[in-house]
């Protein structure tokens, strides 16, 4: 019930949401009693290839101390939990990798429907944010080009077309710039569906300049681990 409200809050919210993502190799506790202060809607949980965190932890650590919804967002089939309240079900649609397009999801398929895992299928576009993310390395993909707005826009549109329920727009972790709000004001003006922005936002500033851009929600996550507090800063914006 609980990704049930956060999905129609989503959809329907005036203004973008706001979300954590903790990736289990590098959790902090602190970070999740700062969130709890804010208007934080939800952790994302999950990293592009995990080496000691683990995912059933996390999830577990975090509930221990907050009631915002646990969501996770998969580098991977190995990390689901059914500890969590929901999951973005990611395809990577911005590259021709057939693991991240559906060969994982197969291998998901029955532990998901297992866990009774609710779901969120997520058009996953990965935008070149000025550096190599670590998405890129381990899915063997390109980023789409910024410069390409019709691709990109194309893009997106082909994802409502075949059944997708949102749009996760990433330029990847430690992005060198956030994805621009003129380019996600145009996917807006095409497509129906919510639209998610990921990496690059790593100041208010930058937050202030995409809070009338379109999005539905706005994910900040490897700044936050350099200084948590800037999530107060950014939470203020909103």
């Amino acid at each position: 019930m609980k990704f049930d409200v956060f999905i129609k809050k989503l959809i329907t919210s005036k203004k973008p949401l706001l979300a954590v993502l903790i990736d289990p190799d590098k959790f902090n506790p602190q970070l999740i009693t700062l969130a709890n202060k804010t208007k934080v809607s939800c952790f994302l949980v999950g990293g592009s290839q995990l080496e000691k965190g683990d995912i059933n932890k996390t999830v577990k650590a975090i509930k221990k101390v907050s009631t915002i919804p646990v969501i996770i967002f998969p580098g991977d089939e190995t990390q689901l939990s059914k500890y969590a309240d929901g999951l973005l079900l990611l395809s990577l649609l911005s590259g021709r990798n057939p693991d991240y397009l559906i060969g994982k999801h197969i291998t998901a398929a029955p532990i998901i429907k297992k866990m009774q895992l609710p779901h969120l299928p997520t058009a996953y576009i990965l935008i070149n944010g000025g550096t190599v993310s670590q998405t890129q390395k381990v899915t063997n993909t390109q980023p789409l080009n910024p410069k390409n707005q019709m691709l990109i826009i194309n893009t997106c549109l082909a994802a409502e077309q075949l059944g997708f329920k949102a749009i996760y727009l990433e330029a990847g972790s430690g992005a060198s710039y956030s994805i621009s709000a003129q380019l996600i004001k145009k996917i807006k003006k095409n497509i129906l569906i919510p639209i998610i922005v990921g990496g690059g936002i790593t100041s208010a500033k930058k937050t202030k300049q995409l809070l009338n851009s379109g999005a539905n929600m706005l994910v900040v996550g490897n700044i936050l681990e350099k200084n948590v507090y800037l999530l107060t800063e950014i939470n203020n914006c909103l």
